[in-house]
């Protein structure tokens, strides 16, 4: 998929600087997301985000960018308000790295410092890739959760294929710079953004005691394990989703020939 995406943004190179116009800029924010520890709240910011991007403007309207996000998410079931949720006593942090390719559309046509609009929403969906981590604190150590396999399922896939699609707001503050807003969510075609998925595995099945310790973590603070083999663990979604938002600053590289 990467070589992919690059592929595509070669192509675009390969056309005539002198009939098109470039656009650089990057991007800072927050991350969140939506998933088993957290089904409800599809604003929730949980960590920081930044990025960087390059665009294709092909008109005052459409534009094409490769884009590489990072991000953090995180979630703990003992922040919960939920009992059923403390009970369970999951938790992850997973880092995000994303690299995409996106198609943006402008309401109004916007070309900065040529354009009588110096404003404009937008919308934007494209296609990527995310590789991500997920890991638990436990014992006052850190662990990668991925290979052990706490679910008793096979180890999921990393990276993931990921949809982007959002709205966002740009403003010609200055010259050829624009200042924007964007929030943006994305469909991940993986439900173990938090290891977390489906059911409960047997215990006597699991890779070793510290697949255990972390498949279930109800009765670390009682003494009373709940999570019997085919009880329910997540929330049973498909995909979990994550969600970026902030600000964006760019600079667009415009010649008269094309624009004037």
């Amino acid at each position: 998929m990467a070589k992919f995406l690059a592929a595509i943004l070669l192509i675009f190179i390969s056309y005539d600087l002198k009939a098109q116009s470039w656009e650089i800029g990057g991007f800072g924010g927050g991350s969140g997301y939506m998933g088993d520890l957290n089904p409800n709240n599809p604003l929730k910011v949980s960590g920081m985000a930044a990025g960087a991007f390059l665009k294709y403007n092909f008109n005052g309207y459409l534009s094409v960018g490769l884009n590489y996000t990072y991000g953090v998410i995180r979630a703990a079931d003992s922040t919960s308000a939920d009992p059923q949720f403390k009970s369970r006593n999951l938790s992850f942090r997973t880092t995000l790295n994303e690299l995409s390719l996106t198609s943006e559309f402008n309401f109004m046509r916007y070309i900065p410092s040529v354009s009588k609009n110096i404003y404009t929403p937008y919308v934007f969906a494209g296609v990527g890739i995310v590789s991500y981590n997920p890991q638990a604190n436990y014992m006052g150590q850190t662990y990668d959760l991925r290979l052990l396999q706490t679910e008793g399922e096979a180890v999921y896939a990393n990276p993931a294929v990921t949809v982007p699609f959002g709205v966002g707001f740009k403003y010609n503050f200055a010259g050829r710079l624009t200042l924007g807003t964007q929030l943006g969510y994305r469909a991940a075609f993986t439900d173990y953004l938090d290891d977390v998925s489906a059911k409960y595995p047997d215990k006597n099945k699991l890779p070793n005691a510290l697949s255990v310790a972390l498949s279930d973590r109800s009765g670390e603070k009682t003494g009373v394990y709940t999570g019997t083999t085919g009880t329910q663990r997540g929330d049973m979604r498909p995909h979990d989703t994550y969600l970026f938002v902030g600000f964006t600053i760019s600079y667009t590289f415009i010649t008269a020939k094309c624009y004037y």
